[in-house]
C-alpha cells in the first residue's frame, strides 16, 4: 500500500539529525563481520546500579501502596498526575525560592514533545499568513529541534561567535547577539541549557539578555535543561536556573534514568502552560502516569536530587576528563584541533579547524578503525548560512567504558594526523 501524503505527512515520515545517522550506525554494527567497534555515538544514559536501584524500590513502593490501580488502571488529567506536579512545586519552591502554583506546570511525555508543542502552536503561518519563526539563538544546538516544526522554514538558527583558546586547544560557544534577530515576526525562542551537543552552558546573563529582547514582543523562551539541576544535574560548571516572566523552564527525566517512561516538565507562564496543555489533549490526552507516581517518590524523599549530584554527575564528568586528557597526550600539538569546554551534559565536543575533509568522510574513516562517533554538521539544524565549521565537528558520547574511551580518542588522534598529513604530502 503506498498511501498519498499530505505537506505535513512528508515533513514528519523523514528522519531529521541523528536518527537518520543512527541507521546507519546500526547497519555498519550489523554488518561488522566480527570487527569489533568502540561505538561512541550514543545518546543513552549508561544505567548506573545506584540510579537503578532508586528506581526500583520506587517501583516496589507504588507496586504496594493502594494508589496503584488508580496510576495504571485510570485515566488523568491533561496536565499530569497530581501529586506528580505537587512533588516538582514543593521541590523547586523551597530549592529556589519561587512562588510556583500547580498551575505553573504540565507534565509531558518527554520534553520533545513540549518542543513540539510550543514549535507549532507559537511557529508556523499565522491565519493572516504571516510566518512566525522559531529562534534557535546559537548554533550547533540539540539536533532533534529540527523536526519539531510542522513548517521548516520556520526554524532559524544564528550563527555563533567562537571564543578561542589557541594554546590550550580548547573553545567555546557564544551567542552573537550582532546576528540575533528576535522580532514581530518570531513566535517562539528555544535552547538547551547545557548544550547537546557541546556541553555548553550560557550564562545567566546571555539567558537575560536572550529572554529579555524576547518579552519586549511577547515572544515565550523555552529552556531546554534536559541536563540541567536539580535533576539530572549534568552541569559541571555552576549554573542557575532561571524562571519567571517569558521564560518556559524545561526538564526531562530521561537523563536521571528514566528515558523509557518519557517525562517532561514545563514550568512557566499559566498562560502558555495551559495553551500547551490543550494542545497535548488533542494529541495525547495525557503524559503516562506510571512512571510520574515512582518520580513523585524519588523527588518528595530528596533522594533524585541526591543521587543525581553525588552519582550521575561525578560519573559522566569523570568521563570528560579522560577524553580531554588523552586527547591532550596523544593529539599532535601543531594541528588545529579545539576541544568545547566540558560544561556539562554527557557529550564531547570536538572541532578539527580546516579539516581536509568533511565530518562525514572522517566518520567513515574512523569506521575503519573502529571507532564510532556522530559527524557534528548534524547539530545545526536552521542555520540558512553555508558555514565550513558546520563540517568540522565530531560529538563524542561519554557512555563508553574508561578504556574504551582511552583508545577511541588514541586512534581518533592517529586518524587526525593521518588526515591532515595527507594534504601536505
Amino acid at each position: 500500500m503506498n498511501p498519498a501524503l499530505t505537506q505535513f505527512g512528508a515533513q514528519m515520515s523523514h528522519l531529521t539529525g541523528v536518527r537518520a545517522i543512527m541507521k546507519d550506525i546500526i547497519e555498519t554494527l550489523r554488518a561488522g563481520s566480527g570487527q569489533e567497534f568502540i561505538n561512541l555515538s550514543a545518546g543513552n544514559p549508561v544505567i548506573l546500579p545506584e540510579v537503578e536501584q532508586l528506581w526500583r524500590d520506587c517501583t516496589a513502593e507504588l507496586l504496594a501502596s493502594p494508589e496503584y490501580g488508580e496510576v495504571v488502571c485510570r485515566y488523568g488529567s491533561s496536565q499530569g498526575y497530581q501529586p506528580f506536579i505537587n512533588a516538582v512545586l514543593a521541590d523547586f519552591n523551597q530549592r529556589y525560592g519561587l512562588n510556583l502554583t500547580d498551575r505553573n506546570i504540565l507534565i509531558t511525555p518527554g520534553s520533545q514533545s513540549i518542543y513540539f508543542y510550543a514549535a507549532n502552536a507559537f511557529g508556523g503561518y499565522t491565519t493572516s499568513k504571516q510566518l512566525k519563526k522559531i529562534v534557535l539563538p546559537l548554533s550547533p544546538d540539540y539536533t532533534g529541534y529540527g523536526g519539531v516544526s510542522l513548517i521548516p522554514e520556520a526554524v532559524v538558527a544564528c550563527k555563533p561567535t567562537l571564543d578561542i583558546d589557541a594554546a590550550a586547544h580548547r573553545f567555546k560557544y557564544r551567542p552573537d547577539f550582532s546576528q540575533l534577530s528576535i522580532d514581530q515576526t518570531t513566535g517562539c525562542v528555544i535552547f538547551s541549557r547545557p548544550c547537546n551537543p557541546t556541553g555548553n552552558v550560557l550564562t545567566d546573563d546571555e539567558v537575560k539578555k536572550i529572554a529579555d529582547l524576547a518579552a519586549a514582543f511577547d515572544v515565550p523562551v523555552l529552556v531546554d535543561s534536559a541536563y540541567g539541576p536539580p535533576f539530572p544535574s549534568l552541569n559541571f560548571t555552576e549554573m542557575t536556573p532561571i524562571f519567571g516572566g517569558n521564560i518556559v523552564h524545561c526538564m526531562s527525566l530521561s537523563k536521571a534514568g528514566l528515558p523509557g517512561e518519557r517525562i517532561g516538565i514545563a514550568i512557566g507562564d499559566e498562560k502558555i502552560i495551559q495553551l500547551l496543555e490543550c494542545f497535548q489533549t488533542n494529541m495525547c490526552i495525557h503524559s503516562p502516569r506510571y512512571g510520574q507516581a515512582i518520580a513523585t517518590r524519588a523527588i518528595a524523599s530528596g533522594a533524585l536530587a541526591d543521587i543525581s549530584i553525588n552519582v550521575i554527575r561525578p560519573y559522566y564528568q569523570s568521563k570528560f576528563a579522560i577524553v580531554e586528557s588523552t586527547l591532550e597526550q596523544a593529539m599532535p600539538k601543531d594541528l588545529p584541533w579545539f576541544l568545547h569546554r566540558g560544561e556539562g551534559a554527557i557529550f564531547a565536543w570536538l572541532w578539527l579547524k580546516d579539516l581536509p575533509m568533511t565530518d562525514w568522510e572522517l566518520y567513515q574513516e574512523l569506521k575503519k578503525v573502529g571507532v564510532i562517533v556522530v559527524p557534528g554538521s548534524s547539530f545545526f539544524p536552521g542555520l540558512r548560512e553555508d558555514w565550513q565549521h558546520k563540517h568540522e565537528c565530531l560529538r563524542i558520547s561519554l557512555t563508553a567504558t574508561n578504556d574504551e574511551i582511552e583508545t577511541a580518542m588514541k586512534r581518533l588522534a592517529q586518524m587526525v594526523e593521518k588526515v591532515y598529513q595527507s594534504v601536505d604530502s
